[in-house]
């Protein structure tokens, strides 16, 4: 299973350091054997030898130039990331990137052989519509992005669960990863208000192959509890 934690704008470099280091020590110690996506906010980032895979919340789509406020490759190159978030609800809803913006972006990381992050989700107006017009909503996003990427992992977030501690029932989980997977056989997250109570439930439904983890992975010991679930899972 992928077990994926999103910092946001959380944990300056120091704190990361440190959460990334315990986070390592447990991986060690318990002989994990799932994959573990940590991704800082953007001055958080560092270089990282381990088992731990680090990975941008965000990137231009080019090597350097005038973007301010903005990181390019370079940045990225100099602490070797090659994985990156692209669609997060968050970009799309609260800072306006369109579908042409992220496509423009997930192209220009697939040609660099980047492993992709690739979030969906839809907000409760859409959910409350009805499943057909969820579906149609969620193959929006889709298009324009090359869903054979052998590099790809899928993130399926209900933008009204995010932050909220609201969450779909295990069953509306189960029922959307598996139609989703119908698409795109690339691993499929799921995230939305993914904490210690309720990680070893989702994790545990046909159709979902992990989960991208908000504001409960800021603290190290739960985030390391969900990365034992999957384990757990894995090993029975």
């Amino acid at each position: 299973m992928i077990i994926a934690a999103n910092l946001k704008t959380n944990l300056t470099r120091v704190q990361t350091t440190k959460y990334v280091q315990s986070i390592e020590k447990f991986l060690d110690s318990e002989n994990i054997s799932q994959e573990v996506l940590v991704f800082p906010a953007t001055s958080s980032l560092n270089l990282h030898d381990g088992k731990v895979i680090i990975g941008a919340q965000n990137a231009y789509p080019a090597k350097n130039g005038a973007f301010t406020g903005e990181i390019g490759v370079d940045h990225l190159d100099e602490f070797s990331i090659k994985t990156i978030l692209i669609g997060h609800s968050e970009r799309r809803h609260i800072l306006g990137e369109s579908q042409k913006d992220i496509v423009n972006k997930y192209n220009f990381y697939k040609a660099l052989g980047f492993k992709i992050v690739y979030c969906i989700g839809e907000p409760l107006k859409i959910r409350e519509a009805g499943e057909d017009e969820l579906l149609r909503y969620l193959d929006a996003q889709y298009e324009g992005i090359d869903l054979d990427y052998e590099n790809l992992v899928v993130a399926y977030e209900p933008v009204w669960a995010i932050g909220t501690g609201l969450t779909p029932t295990l069953e509306d989980i189960e029922s959307l990863h598996l139609k989703l997977k119908e698409k795109c056989k690339a691993p499929l997250l799921y995230g939305g208000s993914v904490k210690v109570t309720n990680a070893k439930d989702v994790l545990a439904l046909d159709g979902v192959d992990g989960v991208l983890v908000g504001s409960a992975a800021l603290y190290a010991e739960h985030f390391c509890t969900m990365i034992s679930y999957a384990q757990e899972l894995e090993s029975k």
